[in-house]
């Protein structure tokens, strides 16, 4: 679900549906000033994206409301990430991709990468990698949450803990030294201590704008991260207190 390469008028729609729950052909064409004609074309377009699912004479969305705000956050920064946490990965790699919005944007900047396996629980980050012949993917099945876009519970962490691997590329709903990294959703913690089980090393992608925050949940302290990713935002202060944990910090630019 790539919501940042949108068009305007696709975005209008896309709030519109957020907003409403359901949108009409004809309510849209009067609102956004053109054709009932072009209309239809952007809901078809839409449609093939998984974004939204047509209706007799209009649509309904097809994405949580959470995930679509969330995508639509400091993209440029998670984008930046997201091609930092890629050179981190070699040829002939198995990783693991937790659910996350910045975390599923990961496989698109494995181009001209071979024989990288990824085992991830993210529908997301499964859209993402399929469009690459060169990337073998394994979809951990399990209970779905259209709230994350994800599956969870015992039989995803029993499928997580049959593999290993290199990396393990996780989010969180905020981290700082002294909560650690912390979730509102006490199941997707379950899924990063299953991965971080199972990998070599353990990278959270995390833009700086959720330094200082903090879910209900502490997942793991910031020392059991090996590598933290994050953007040139993070303050001189915050930096510091990060770099005195035994992580590697890689504080991505552009």
């Amino acid at each position: 679900m790539v919501i940042q390469e949108l068009s305007d008028r696709e975005h209008s729609i896309l709030n519109r549906l957020m907003a409403q729950g359901a949108v009409s052909v004809a309510e849209l064409s009067g609102e956004l000033d053109v054709s009932e004609v072009t209309i239809r074309s952007d809901l078809s377009s839409l449609e093939e994206r998984g974004l939204l699912s047509r209706t007799h004479g209009g649509a309904l969305p097809t994405i949580h409301p959470h995930i679509f705000q969330r995508q639509n956050m400091n993209i440029e920064e998670k984008h930046c990430i997201a091609r930092s946490a890629a050179e981190l990965v070699r040829d002939g790699d198995a990783i693991m991709i937790e659910a996350g919005t910045t975390t599923a944007l990961l496989p698109r900047y494995l181009t001209g990468k071979r024989d990288v396996l990824i085992i991830t629980n993210s529908i997301a980050a499964f859209e993402s990698a399929k469009s690459n012949p060169a990337l073998k993917i394994t979809l951990v099945g399990g209970e779905f949450r259209n709230s994350t876009d994800s599956f969870v519970g015992s039989i995803a962490l029993d499928t997580i803990r049959r593999f290993n691997v290199r990396y393990a590329f996780v989010g969180t709903d905020g981290f700082s030294v002294k909560t650690g990294i912390t979730t509102h959703l006490v199941e997707g913690g379950d899924v990063i201590t299953a991965m971080r089980e199972r990998a070599e090393k353990l990278v959270l992608m995390a833009d700086s704008s959720k330094h200082g925050k903090s879910g209900v949940v502490t997942i793991l302290p910031m020392s059991d991260i090996d590598i933290l990713i994050t953007d040139g935002g993070i303050r001189a202060q915050d930096k510091t207190e990060l770099e005195q944990v035994p992580l590697h910090l890689i504080t991505c630019e552009g």
